[in-house]
């Protein structure tokens, strides 16, 4: 009484609604008599402690709109799979044991797979036990991130206490009170849930208003893509799919009509349903409309009804058995079942039986069969199986399934079986996903089942790799910064990775990834554009229409080291390490990515930073397992490793990339010091004492003695025995034979810089004087070949960069223009004296610089290290110790004097004398005791003596002794004990610190000393002079060599020196060493790479005599043709039907010809003529010997080239074009390999680069 047919009762109605004339006689309709309104309800709900988003919506709202909603607003990320939960709103018993599977089945499938779970949102029945599970394991996890979400959809009209969420301007946050007791016919909603979805259509106390767009939302998002790069549904991708087991039920299960759930067919879908009268889906018509359902055996009444006659056939599932299973599990109810409900009820579960492939039962006492979660996928696996027809698709469709869960075990039990056969192509959708969603178990399985890299990788998928870098990657906005400013680029290009990775890894590297091709465009004046024209085809000058060829994807060179990079620059450690081992250079693998990583790692911050330092470390060590393990099977082979250029790394090799990326633990292994040690001693052998060296060194006879032996097998000796000349150049050129002439010549210039300054510095520079300049300049000469040389390629500015970075180069310019000051300032009258005290100084820098022979040592070269860090703790230290210094002295100074203008007698009392005070020299001006007037001035007129403290009448000093001597007692007690017991403590902490590791760093820069004096001219300072002077001469002449080459401006000479240049390069044999001779079954005498050149004896060559009469010269046609405003190179190919490829029309040219036969026919008589004449007087592009697979040991082919020109307004110009058709020359120009080369010389005589 006093409710309207809506539930709710007149009060809550509005004012329009009351109106009873407008409405009177009408029979009350929810789409006449409710209208909508902007909601009311949204925002955040808290329950105790817990805060969950809300909100309220109308039955009709649009499906995309809440998906939109969830992902966007409420930033949830797209599920792998839906688990829609429904079944019995109200309680009921579960065992304890089903009860716990489900849960804990319920939970691992959507943790695994990052799934969404729905439910009916409510704190009853089924949805009850889906908000315990999911609050059992929040309780038991602590990282936030690993939540499940649970969204729970529900009927506005039966949440008890939803007043509490009404608000116009939303509740962030609302508090809602559960308060079960006083609900009644209405329910509380569940705690445990994440996420809530109320749906109101207008009414109060009506269940089962959400159903319809439950169903909407639920195939709304089975419709979207699976994954982060997934295919869209009609686009015939894998899709979302929904799940739902069936637990228990009513009979109002199987009595929902099929229009209710009309809308939520989908054949991805499965139901995860605890079924009651008013359930949202049924198993009858979730498996008509084609989704899957998994029953649990055992759980009760309907459930336990389908599971007993799952296993029979579907023609002994008659009335009476259904009979019998309902009166088994329905006693209470089954005496209210009529005739007719139960026939209907056999039908329905006979049509259930039919769809075998969409029914799984799972039965709890299975053996090995007790997983929910693993039900529940096998379940989806088999339901993605179609006809037989579509097999393979099939197998793909349920493998990206599992990818899209991350279930390794799955993929193995239930795709991975022994008979099913995988081709790699099949696998790479899957191995694409697995690489962008970070699933390295995935990765490392597909790879075990068939997945080739070589096949699988390239440019393609790495670009698309690229452009799915996880936003919060560093490399990505390192990046987009490069793609910001390259010009017409809207997508990551391998050109703009190629180039970060450049950057990372050093500029001693070449580029990884080439430049894209891009048409050239040459400007150059209108009246140089010419035609090149020689020869014709052997058969006739017939042109072919360029053929338009499908561009084939590009490929890779070394797949593995492209997918490990774009693995280490997201700092993915498993991942990485899984294609690491695919590696072929793992070693250099290693040790760039250390490199990367530690170069990434100073621009991070925080835990990402220390992760990538870690990795790093991890590298390095990986490397050194690997090093080591090759330096134990073959010390040879495994040394030639550290130098050997890799290609894939940009010709870096392993020990430059170790060196670059600071990995002083490789360096510092036995195998790379042996290496290191055998480069310090050069051809001697590795055993040789020092005082060997240094006798031999003193009196160079005794290397003809035995005295010393060299570092040459007996093999080798065999060989090339060692001449007297050899010798005597073997041991002068070793690194430790210069190292010690260099030391010894140091220890000499000491001497004589320091005779100079104590007894033979003379106004006039004596000729020992002149030696030292001399001297001086050497060290400066060979500074300066230090900084130009640059055999690792880095370039002028990294390499002066790495020059003035080592501290000892640092001390070397430091001393050089010490000396260079004082030395002009010795040369003048009045600044003699100044300059003998700046050179005074500058000794003892040069001597501070004799500390550097000590890095050889393994005793004293650590010592250095340590040396130097405790250099800088004292640097610091300074700058407390002034703090102390400074405030005695300046309070001291300004007690005892009165106004001191001399800034000298000012250093000495505030800064030098509280100084020495510290070293227990005290100052005696502090009290009265030792005062003495005559040893002061009053005023401070006596430059040579201090100024008198302030005075009192009597001539005594007037300040306070106790002041004064209380200032200097507590100054000791803070200088002398606490900082310098400070100081003591610092300097044995990094003492402490240094020590364990001064070994490994010793090791690594002993590399730098090296390096030095192996590229060091023998000679040491200042006979090294001489070998600058060769050194400059022979820069000079060849220099000069080289502009007289370019001086002869002729086109021919220009041509001819082009032509020497790639002489070698023309001349290279690989189509002629064939194994079948071209149109023929002879088979070639095999004759491998070494054996090649005339001068290699090989006795066994014994080749087959065969003649033939065919043979060809070739001629190229060229041209320059405009297009637009710019200038392109372009010319004339035509396939050949033979071999089926592309070269330049030719023909035969007999002895006594000009033209060839075929190209006087054709050609007109004007035409010919021009041609004729200027075939004579033009330059020679090429003659000589080329690679043609129809050469022999008797007959090759040689080839002339000529270049002549035609003005573009000349008439014999435009008549040939109406003959031919020309193609533009580029890189991808389809020549063979020799007349790509006189394409070249014929660019480079017009100094473009096609």
């Amino acid at each position: 009484k006093g409710r309207c047919h809506c539930g709710y009762l007149k009060e809550f109605h509005s004012v329009e609604a009351l109106k009873s004339e407008e409405f009177l006689g009408e029979t009350w309709k929810l789409q006449r008599h409710v209208r909508e309104a902007p909601t009311d309800a949204f925002g955040e709900i808290t329950f105790t402690g817990a805060r969950q988003k809300f909100v309220r919506v109308s039955s009709d709202t649009s499906p995309a709109t809440l998906y939109q909603l969830m992902t966007e607003y409420w930033n949830l990320s797209p599920p792998n799979l839906l688990i829609s939960v429904t079944g019995g709103a109200k309680n009921f018993y579960m065992k304890a044991q089903l009860k716990s599977m489900f849960r804990r089945g319920l939970i691992k499938v959507a943790h695994t797979t990052g799934a969404w779970i729905l439910t009916g949102g409510t704190n009853t029945g089924v949805m009850k036990h889906v908000g315990t599970a999911v609050q059992d394991y929040t309780t038991s996890t602590v990282s936030k991130d690993d939540k499940i979400v649970t969204i729970g959809i529900a009927t506005w009209g039966t949440v008890h206490n939803r007043q509490y969420l009404v608000d116009p301007e939303g509740k962030f946050p609302g508090h809602y009170p559960l308060d079960a007791e006083s609900q009644g016919r209405l329910s509380c909603l569940d705690i445990n849930h994440s996420h809530f979805i109320l749906v109101d259509n207008g009414t109060h106390g009506s269940y089962g208003v959400e159903i319809a767009l439950r169903s909407k939302l639920e195939k709304f998002i089975s419709m979207q893509p699976l994954g982060k790069i997934g295919v869209a549904a009609e686009d015939g991708g894998v899709t979302i799919p929904v799940v739902c087991v069936v637990l228990e039920g009513g009979p109002g299960t199987l009595d929902v009509s099929l229009s209710q759930s009309a809308d939520n067919s989908d054949s991805s879908l499965i139901c995860l349903t605890h079924c009651c009268v008013i359930s949202c889906q049924t198993i009858y018509n979730a498996m008509i409309n084609g989704t899957p359902c998994v029953i649990l055996e055992g759980s009760g009444r309907v459930a336990d009804v389908i599971a007993q006659v799952a296993n029979l056939p579907v023609s002994q599932i008659r009335v009476s058995v259904i009979k019998k299973q309902l009166k088994r599990f329905f006693p209470k109810e089954y005496d209210t079942f009529d005739e007719m409900k139960i026939i209907t009820w056999t039908k329905k579960i006979q049509d259930i039986i039919r769809m075998r492939q969409l029914l799984t039962v799972f039965q709890i006492d299975e053996e090995g069969h007790n997983d929910v979660d693993v039900a529940i996928l096998q379940a989806l696996l088999k339901a993605s199986k179609t006809s037989d027809s579509q097999e393979r698709q099939n197998w793909a469709r349920q493998l990206e399934l599992a990818v899209g869960w991350n279930r390794v075990d799955i993929a193995k039990s239930e795709i991975f079986t022994e008979d099913r056969q995988w081709k790699s192509s099949d696998l790479h959708p899957a191995m694409l996903s697995a690489l962008i969603g970070d699933k390295a178990d995935f990765v490392k399985l597909l790879l075990e089942n068939g997945v080739c890299l070589n096949e699988f990788m390239n440019e393609q998928t790495l670009l698309e790799l690229y452009n799915h870098l996880q936003p919060s990657s560093l490399i990505l906005h390192k990046i987009a910064k490069r793609l910001k400013t390259a010009k017409h680029a809207d997508r990551i290009t391998l050109g703009l990775v190629s180039d970060e990775l450049h950057q990372l890894l050093g500029s001693f590297t070449q580029p990884l990834y080439p430049k894209p091709a891009a048409r050239h465009r040459f400007e150059i004046p209108l009246s140089d554009i010419h035609i090149t024209v020689q020869m014709v085809h052997k058969f006739d000058l017939q042109i072919t229409p360029p053929v338009i060829e499908r561009t084939p994807v590009k490929t890779l060179e070394d797949p593995a080291r492209d997918l490990f990079i774009w693995a280490v620059l997201q700092n993915r450690r498993e991942l990485a390490e899984i294609i690491w081992e695919q590696c072929k250079d793992c070693i250099a693998a290693a040790l760039a990515a250390s490199r990367i990583l530690k170069k990434l790692a100073e621009e991070e911050e925080g835990d990402e930073s220390n992760d990538m330092r870690g990795l790093a470390d991890h590298y390095e060590k990986q490397a050194i397992g690997v090093f080591t393990e090759c330096y134990t099977r073959d010390e040879l082979r495994a040394e030639k490793l550290l130098i050997r250029p890799s290609k894939a790394w940009g010709g870096a090799t392993c020990l430059r990339l170790a060196l670059q990326a600071n990995n002083t633990s490789f360096v510092a292994q036995g195998g790379v010091q042996s290496f290191m040690t055998k480069m310090w001693f050069g051809e001697l052998a590795e055993d040789t004492t020092i005082w060997k060296v240094l006798l031999c060194m003193l009196f160079f006879p005794l290397i003809y003695t035995g005295l010393i032996t060299f570092r040459l097998n007996q093999e080798q000796l065999e060989q090339q025995p060692l001449t007297c000349l050899t010798r005597l150049l073997s041991f002068f050129s070793c690194a430790v034979v210069k190292f010690y002439w260099n030391i010894m010549s140091y220890f000499i210039f000491l001497c004589l810089f320091a005779y100079i300054l104590m007894m033979n510095f003379q106004v006039t520079p004596s000729g020992w004087e002149i030696l030292l300049y001399v001297w001086l300049l050497s060290l400066v000469l060979e500074e300066i070949r230090q900084l130009c040389n640059d055999p690792d390629g880095f370039r002028f500015r990294r390499k002066a960069k790495n020059y003035i970075n080592e501290l000892w180069n640092k001390i070397d310019v430091l001393a050089i223009l010490i000396f260079i000051t004082g030395l002009a300032c010795r040369l003048t009258t009045a600044g003699f004296y100044v300059g003998k005290i700046i050179l005074c100084f500058d000794f003892i820098i040069f001597c501070l610089r004799l500390m550097a022979i000590f890095a050889v040592s393994r005793t004293l070269g650590p010592k250095i290290i340590i040396v130097k860090r405790m250099m800088m703790d004292m640097f610091f230290f300074m700058f407390l110790l002034a703090v102390f210094v400074l405030a005695y002295g300046v309070a001291k100074h300004a007690i005892l004097i009165q106004n001191e203008d001399r800034l000298d007698w000012i250093f000495r009392g505030v800064v030098y004398e509280p100084y020495l005070t510290i070293f227990g020299q005290i100052p005696s001006n502090i009290d009265n005791v030792g005062f003495d007037i005559t040893q002061c001035t009053l005023n401070g007129s006596d430059p040579l003596m201090p100024k008198c403290p302030v005075l009192n009448s009597d001539q005594t000093p007037a300040f306070p002794v106790w002041l004064t001597t209380t200032l200097l007692c507590v100054y000791l007690l803070f200088a002398n004990i606490l900082l310098l017991n400070l100081l003591v403590a610092m300097l044995s902490y990094t003492f402490q610190e240094v020590q364990d590791n001064t070994d490994q760093i010793w090791k690594f820069q002993r590399y730098e000393l090296i390096k030095e004096y192996h590229s060091r001219p023998p000679a040491p300072p200042p006979l090294i002079i001489l070998s600058h002077l060769f050194l400059f001469l022979r820069c000079l002449i060849l220099r000069k060599h080289k502009q007289i080459v370019r001086l002869k401006s002729t086109e021919a000479d220009e041509l001819e020196s082009s032509q020497e240049d790639r002489n070698e390069k023309l001349q290279q044999h690989v189509n002629a060493t064939q194994l079948i001779y071209p149109g023929t079954t002879e088979t070639r005498f095999p004759v491998p790479e070494e054996y090649v050149p005339w001068e290699v004896k090989f006795p066994l060559y014994k080749p087959t005599i065969y003649n033939d009469s065919s043979s060809r010269r070739n001629t190229d046609i060229v041209d320059w043709k405009m297009l637009g405003e710019v200038s392109v190179l372009e010319f004339i190919t035509v396939r050949e039907k033979e071999d089926d490829l592309w070269s330049f029309p030719g023909v035969v040219l007999q002895p006594d010809e000009d033209l060839p036969k075929r190209l006087n026919l054709i050609l007109s008589e004007k035409l010919k003529e021009r041609i004729a004449d200027m075939l004579r007087t033009s330059a020679k592009v090429y003659e000589d010997y080329v690679d043609d697979c129809r050469n022999t040991d008797n007959a090759w082919v040689e080839t002339t080239a000529f270049n002549f020109h035609f003005d573009r307004d000349d008439v014999a110009h435009e008549e040939l074009s109406r003959m031919v058709q020309w193609q533009e020359a580029n890189d991808q120009a389809p020549l063979c390999a020799y007349q790509k080369d006189i394409l070249q010389i014929v660019a480079d005589l017009h100094h473009i680069q096609p």
